[in-house]
């Protein structure tokens, strides 16, 4: 088995699209509209399928907003550089929640970025 991708609902698909890719440096992969069901779906990241996992931006034509929910926790993505990725995110306009420094009790490098849905997305330093 192999994790494909993981789908997230969003209340404007242009601006998602924007963030993911100008902010996280992600690639538009594809679209597909559906209308009889009224919907749009993008597919994001680094790579393809069945090499990369992608995420799946589900636009649900007429709903603006979703509550997360307390049971999803967040994305993460391995950085080279932590501090280097949050001041870049911070230039592209990104949301830096959490700055980057050490992992609570622990001394991997970390950070978190929020995305115009309110979706966390963690920022692991990997060399």
């Amino acid at each position: 088995m192999r994790l494909l991708h993981t789908m997230l609902r969003v209340g404007n698909l242009e601006r998602s699209i924007r963030f993911y890719t100008n902010v996280l440096g992600m690639k538009l992969i594809r679209t597909s509209e559906n209308p009889e069901y009224k919907y749009t779906l993008a597919f994001v990241g680094y790579g393809t399928n069945p090499d990369h996992a992608e995420l799946e931006l589900t636009y649900n034509w007429g709903v603006e907003s979703y509550e997360p929910g307390t049971a999803f926790g967040h994305i993460a993505l391995g950085v080279p550089d932590v501090h280097a990725a949050c001041e870049k995110i911070k230039v592209a306009g990104g949301n830096v929640t959490r700055e980057a420094g050490p992992v609570k009790g622990g001394s991997t490098v970390i950070a978190f970025v929020t995305d115009p849905d309110g979706y966390k997305i963690e920022l692991i330093q990997r060399a």
